[in-house]
């Protein structure tokens, strides 16, 4: 029988994305066979001592790479950030309160669509006056509103705050599409959520870390399954977990931590993003980047054809060389290099040669 061998995929889907070859070969095999016992991750059950093993460390790896306090806690739930973005007031703005936001591009829009139906919201600070081409600074923070919330990066147009904002009030953040990325201060945080299908998992499960002592102050009567405090009171064990999902992110956190922890992946993501945006520099007018160059984002870089009657050529190019997923988001167009913690950067350079080429016969 003749063996087919699948030619290498460049995967720079923006989410669900790549992640590491060695945890879908150990994810695979548990589904199989989860450690010898016979069943399959996907049948076990969630109150089983093997999963609550698989629980505890996913939850511990995530306090450790982010160097969270001793004090803060993690959940895995269902439902997306955009679950999230309701949970959010839900949570944290007092009844007859107010929350703070600020605007940088289709996620955050949808974080403040969902606290508009909670509470009185106000945006503090917006991109969109320039297409949300960059992030917005000089803005100030009232002290009278119960938190303020702001997407860290921004998958479809490709901004990324490189310093975060200081709060009088508690802050938020979304940090679906960096999250592991990069260190952060996590106790300047009331609350760091994101979606796994970036840096940390498959779809279908969305990490919250939080400090307990800032829920259960906004004199609010929440449904259990939408209180964080509950959750974390029972150990993100409430109702049934995404057992697959955290079993995967798990995998992948042991692979961060192998790889030097978020300060190794920082210099990995570094590399490539400086990669990429010297080659969208450098064979500029053949291609321009559609960001303020200081909020570029390391992990979506976004730009478009200085000829866009040229996209059919640039596409055959890019697709012949086994590149997947480089087209931007619908809602803009042009393209999307979405370079996620397990992109190697192998892969990078496989796109900077075709552009080079590209811009040797077109510029």
């Amino acid at each position: 029988m003749k063996t087919t061998v699948t030619p290498k995929v460049h995967n720079y889907s923006a989410g669900p994305c790549i992640l590491p070859q060695e945890v879908f070969e150990q994810a695979a095999q548990a589904v199989l066979d989860f450690e010898g016992s016979g069943l399959s991750i996907l049948e076990i059950s969630h109150r089983s001592k093997p999963f609550e093993a698989v629980m505890a460390k996913a939850q511990a790896l995530v306090k450790e790479l982010l160097g969270a306090p001793d004090h803060y806690q993690v959940v895995f739930l269902g439902g997306g950030a955009s679950l999230g973005f309701h949970m959010v007031p839900l949570n944290y703005m007092k009844v007859g309160g107010k929350a703070a936001y600020i605007n940088t591009g289709e996620w955050a829009s949808r974080a403040i669509k969902e606290s508009k139906l909670v509470g009185d919201t106000v945006v503090v600070a917006s991109s969109e006056d320039k297409n949300f081409s960059y992030i917005p600074k000089g803005f100030e923070v009232p002290a009278d509103v119960d938190h303020l919330h702001f997407t860290s990066n921004n998958t479809i147009f490709g901004t990324q705050f490189k310093q975060f904002p200081k709060s009088p009030v508690p802050l938020i953040c979304d940090m679906s599409s960096d999250i592991f990325s990069r260190p952060v201060n996590v106790a300047d945080f009331a609350l760091i959520y994101g979606g796994a299908q970036k840096n940390m998992g498959p779809a279908g499960a969305t990490v919250y870390l939080f400090d307990p002592g800032q829920l259960g102050h906004t004199g609010r009567k929440l449904s259990p399954m939408l209180d964080l405090k509950n959750h974390g009171a029972k150990e993100s064990m409430y109702n049934t977990p995404p057992v697959y999902a955290v079993y995967v992110s798990m995998l992948t956190l042991e692979w961060m931590k192998k790889m030097g922890g978020v300060a190794g992946i920082e210099r990995r993501n570094a590399a490539k993003a400086g990669l990429l945006y010297g080659a969208i520099d450098r064979l500029a007018p053949v291609f321009k980047g559609t960001t303020a160059v200081e909020d570029r984002s390391m992990m979506n870089a976004t730009f478009v054809l200085g000829d866009p009657s040229q996209e059919a050529a640039f596409d055959a190019l890019w697709k012949e060389a086994g590149i997947s997923g480089l087209r931007g988001h619908r809602s803009v167009g042009g393209y999307r290099a979405s370079m996620y913690n397990a992109l190697p950067i192998e892969s990078v350079q496989v796109l900077v040669d075709v552009m080079d080429h590209f811009a040797k016969k077109n510029g």
